[in-house]
């Protein structure tokens, strides 16, 4: 640890955990936060011909895998968008999947904080367009669509899915946050792409950013290769200013976290999701 702003109100990890962290892990609840790996020339996905494109840039890491899993633990719920499953074809969202060697203690953790066995993966879909076949959804989640998406939908989903309409042709983060909240989420981790992201912000709802900087230079080259934040252009009439709270250091790895301050809501019709 290099740097700690004091405060956040949840804590008390396992001892293991605290060491492995170098610390503490402290929100004020209600929380959504995102948690990214970037290349040092700001890279976060390599392109949809390339699935699991985070592991390629972090070069699978254990410390950035370990803090993957920690926040995971320490999540209500687990939002992703539907281009994030699609792209991740055998991913699960759970601690245990990213960081098994420390799945006895994130299960403690969760216990302690009075959490389900496993985080809730929430997935957010406009059209309905899940390949529901993915093992993350036969293990059960709750997804979110719209009334369109609902009847793409209907009768596809594993019977251990529930399926939730929060919208007519679009979805507003707004609303699916309210969901989440309704059923008792209050600690909720967005591992969703740029475009799910840029929702969040646009709608003012993105509290906190874990942020990992891997030491690899991605390069791009006449391919879209996006950034954090994508399909909503802050500057320089709607910049969101972040606060740096947490520092942290392993070898040439630096892991950020950023807090947004006094959230400016700047989305249109458009910026709802859509897909």
């Amino acid at each position: 640890m290099l740097y700690e702003e004091s405060g956040g109100t949840r804590s008390g990890l396992p001892p293991a955990l605290a060491t492995a962290y170098s610390g503490e892990l402290r929100f004020t609840l209600p929380c959504v936060y995102a948690n990214f790996v970037t290349s040092i020339d700001g890279v976060v996905a390599l392109g949809p011909e390339y699935p699991s494109s985070g592991s390629a840039i972090s070069g699978r890491e254990p410390a950035d895998r370990f803090v993957m899993g920690l926040l995971r633990a320490s999540a209500d719920a687990v939002l992703i968008g539907a281009g994030t499953l699609r792209a991740t074809p055998r991913h699960r969202w759970t601690p245990d999947h990213v960081c098994p060697e420390a799945a006895a203690d994130f299960a403690k953790l969760r216990r302690d904080l009075g959490h389900a066995t496993q985080p809730e993966l929430v997935v957010v879909t406009a059209s309905g367009d899940l390949p529901t076949e993915h093992p993350a959804l036969q293990s059960g989640a709750l997804v979110v669509t719209t009334v369109d998406g609902a009847r793409q939908l209907d009768g596809r989903l594993p019977p251990t899915c529930t399926l939730l309409t929060a919208g007519e042709g679009s979805l507003r983060m707004v609303d699916v946050l309210a969901a989440l909240q309704a059923h008792g989420h209050t600690a909720v981790l967005t591992e969703g792409g740029p475009h799910l992201v840029g929702n969040l912000i646009a709608e003012g709802l993105l509290d906190e950013l874990f942020l990992t900087t891997s030491p690899v230079l991605a390069g791009r080259a006449g391919t879209s290769r996006p950034g954090l934040v994508a399909g909503l252009e802050l500057l320089p009439t709607h910049p969101a200013w972040m606060d740096l709270i947490s520092v942290r250091r392993r070898e040439s790895y630096l892991f950020l976290r950023y807090r947004l301050r006094t959230p400016r809501v700047c989305a249109s019709p458009q910026s709802a999701l859509a897909n």
